[in-house]
């Protein structure tokens, strides 16, 4: 590819072209996957974007959009011919509405950036994924990113009020508003988990909330999987919307307290988190109703957090399950499958037996609440076949979560991670229907090729489904 064009669109220093400096963005947080970008472009302006777009689109050149890199389903994985569009230069808070509550942010903006900065008006942002000290509310927009408290205030699709994106063609689109609604298509959702294939987004505005008043974390061991599993689903029917509630089976806890020392009761088979908050006198009696409830679903210890710093400590281990994992095996792989929460039990019995069939060890970490599994396949990738067998045993759980009801990603995306199994959650004419809406966004198939919506011929080759059409449905789709 002839990359040398983009030198008079962007500044010398924002075009990248030597080996040492690509190979920094040859993977996102899906590390056992990696390619060298043809180039990478750091842009400053909304108009060195449009150029750069037009550029490539003129040129046929693939364009990779990222953020902070943390994606977990390797969406922001480069082309090997294609430019890599970093948005870390848009990092800027551009305003904040006090009184309307929202504030406008560019996409390179941290998610916890945004919290802290309206933190004096007693605002925050809801969405919290673990990375977001780190993570990018653009690649928030690009996966539709959740966290601990997604339950009660949504993912991020909730929370964002407009996108402004770049089409490959260069062209600036503005998408939703200030309204709660808008006559036409919910285009604000489409782009919402969209994983950089419909556009590159260059700003957005999301919705600020009023911190609640006094919120308290309770901590429930189970020495049963079953008990943990069902009493997640007795608080839900109850009628609680507790704010976070989340789950750790016994070799995720005793991982995170090795590391974090939260306090947790290292030998439960596993441990609850629910988040209470609202009016003092509300979150006392739904304390009170959950403490209850707990210990009539078989808890053996309910532990209610003395203050807000004993509930931070109690979140902070949860928050650091994924590093805390990394310090006990050289290489873990992530999932992250969604169930009904009825299953849980069910589900994690399974992963148990998978675990057995594979011979790898697996920590178990979730968002009890919404279903939404975050199991951790421990494996060593200098061992010769065992990143193979971590993903065959990554592809089962995912073929779990479906039999059981659910779907195969919750807030990671599909990236190239999951392609697979969109071959067996989505039939043949569900697929051409993705297709044809990414060719009405882009009809050359530029941005982020091979990513998120597998062609028919790679789902005939998996062998999830008859094709008949082939490649001849779409026979510019396996161009790249």
């Amino acid at each position: 590819m002839n990359f040398t064009g983009l030198a008079k669109l962007v500044p010398e220093s924002a075009l990248l072209l030597d080996a040492e400096s690509r190979r920094v963005y040859e993977c996102d947080g899906l590390t056992a996957h990696r390619v060298m970008p043809g180039c990478v472009v750091l842009p400053e302006t909304i108009e060195q974007v449009q150029s750069v777009c037009r550029y490539c689109y003129e040129h046929g050149i693939p364009v990779i959009a990222r953020g902070a890199g943390t994606g977990l389903s390797g969406g922001a994985m480069p082309h090997a011919r294609g430019v890599l569009l970093s948005l870390a230069k848009f990092n800027k808070i551009v305003s904040v509405d006090e009184i309307g509550k929202s504030a406008v942010v560019q996409p390179g903006v941290r998610n916890l950036a945004i919290s802290e900065a309206v933190a004096h008006l007693g605002l925050y942002y809801a969405p919290d994924p673990s990375s977001q000290i780190a993570c990018t509310i653009g690649g928030n927009v690009a996966e539709n990113s959740g966290g601990v408290h997604c339950l009660k205030y949504g993912l991020t699709v909730n929370n964002v009020l407009s996108v402004k994106i770049v089409t490959i063609q260069g062209e600036l689109l503005t998408i939703g508003g200030q309204a709660l609604d808008t006559p036409g298509y919910d285009l604000l959702a489409l782009i919402n988990g969209s994983e950089g294939m419909l556009g590159i987004v260059v700003e957005v505005t999301v919705k600020l909330l009023v911190k609640p008043k006094v919120s308290r974390v309770i901590l429930a061991a189970f020495d049963d999987l079953t008990k943990a599993g069902d009493s997640v689903a007795g608080i839900i029917s109850a009628g609680i919307i507790p704010a976070g509630l989340e789950m750790m089976d016994q070799a995720g806890v005793r991982a995170v307290e090795d590391f974090v020392h939260a306090g947790y009761p290292i030998n439960a088979a596993a441990i609850l988190l629910c988040e209470v908050d609202g009016a003092e006198e509300e979150m006392q009696e739904e304390l009170q109703e959950v403490a209850a409830l707990l210990q009539q679903f078989g808890a053996t210890e309910v532990r209610v957090a003395r203050d807000l710093v004993e509930s931070q400590l109690f979140w902070a281990g949860r928050k650091a399950a994924f590093p805390a994992v990394g310090r006990i095996s050289p290489d873990y792989y992530c999932m992250d499958g969604t169930i009904p929460r009825k299953h849980l039990a069910e589900v994690l019995s399974g992963i148990n037996e998978l675990s057995k069939k594979h011979n790898l060890a697996v920590a178990n970490v979730f968002h009890a609440g919404d279903g939404n599994l975050h199991p951790l396949i421990l494996y060593d990738v200098t061992k010769e076949g065992e990143l193979k067998r971590a993903e065959a045993f990554g592809s089962e759980i995912l073929q779990l979560c479906l039999s059981m009801g659910g779907t195969i990603t919750g807030e990671h995306g599909v990236g190239i991670e999951k392609i697979n199994e969109m071959c067996i959650q989505f039939s043949q004419a569900e697929l051409i229907q993705f297709h044809n809406l990414k060719k009405a966004f882009d009809d050359k198939q530029l941005l982020n090729p091979g990513k998120a919506i597998p062609t028919l011929n790679r789902c005939a080759e998996f062998g999830a489904m008859h094709v008949h059409q082939g490649k001849d449905a779409f026979p510019d789709l396996e161009r790249f």
